[in-house]
């Protein structure tokens, strides 16, 4: 899964990365090391643009944005927006047919730029603990998972419009924007940089799934909001090439969300929480 997520990117840097025609320098948002559910994320979608800032674009052309969402999707159709910190992810194996994704899937695509994701192990003594009934809760130690060339991480995403009946139609929170990583089964294969020694050698043995991490040369045709055949758009749901990620342990202090600095990312020399492998 992702459940949390760090991204320090200036948007400058993002506009110039993903091709971005157009933002609004009023939604620029922090850098942050510790991204949680239902906080405010940067996302990258094509979309027709109105008003004076369509000028210049072909009739019912679209552009490249960088627009600011929260985290957490909330389905159209639903009545309010209480389920949002629990559709943070998609399963890739169903987004295409489960109700609350199905139609974003369709036509409302994104990507979500990080510099990596948080997953916690439990070491394994600890775990004992806990099934012998000895410790209420495990203590788990975080990693960070990231790519080994230091690009950005462009995790698949799906964006949905919500429309608060509770307020008037010009209210400036009457219209959620909201969003959704899409995951799938994590990788099996080595890690860049395992080479068997101590620490986990594979994401899988991290956590089974993973943020669905689209390369470049998908990044078009997934953002393309023409494409609408499910069947079409689920061949881009394939995971990338292995041996793009690595996965290093970081301080503990990444699992309260109110820490956020770079310390968070940094590379331990090893567990601080038992010995994990």
């Amino acid at each position: 899964m992702c459940g949390r997520y760090a991204a320090s990117r200036r948007p400058e840097e993002l506009v110039g990365i993903f091709g971005v025609q157009q933002w609004e320098p009023t939604e620029t948002l922090a850098p942050s090391w510790n991204v949680a559910p239902t906080a405010p994320v940067h996302a990258v979608l094509e979309r027709p643009l109105k008003g004076a800032a369509a000028d210049g674009l072909p009739p019912g052309g679209t552009a490249r944005q960088l627009r600011t969402l929260k985290w957490g999707l909330v389905p159209s159709w639903s009545k309010s927006p209480e389920a949002a910190a629990k559709m943070i992810n998609a399963r890739a194996e169903t987004v295409h047919e489960k109700p609350s994704f199905r139609q974003a899937f369709a036509t409302r695509r994104c990507l979500l730029p990080g510099d990596g994701y948080f997953e916690w192990v439990t070491d394994a003594a600890e775990r004992q603990l806990e099934e012998q009934g000895k410790k209420k809760r495990s203590r788990k130690q975080p990693y960070f998972v990231t790519p080994a060339d230091g690009t950005v991480m462009a995790m698949a995403g799906l964006y949905e419009f919500w429309r608060d009946r509770t307020l008037p139609g010009d209210h400036p929170l009457a219209w959620w924007v909201t969003c959704t990583v899409v995951t799938t089964e994590a990788e099996t294969t080595p890690l860049a940089g395992a080479g068997g020694g101590p620490g986990p050698q594979s994401l899988a043995e991290i956590h089974p799934r993973m943020p669905l991490v689209l390369t470049p040369d998908r990044w078009d045709a997934w953002l393309d909001p023409a494409r609408t055949d499910p069947d079409e758009v689920r061949e881009l749901l394939t995971p990338p090439p292995a041996g793009l990620m690595r996965a290093h342990p970081v301080p503990t202090g990444v699992s309260n969300v109110r820490n956020n600095g770079p310390e968070l990312v940094a590379e331990l020399d090893g567990p601080e929480v038992g010995t994990l492998f």
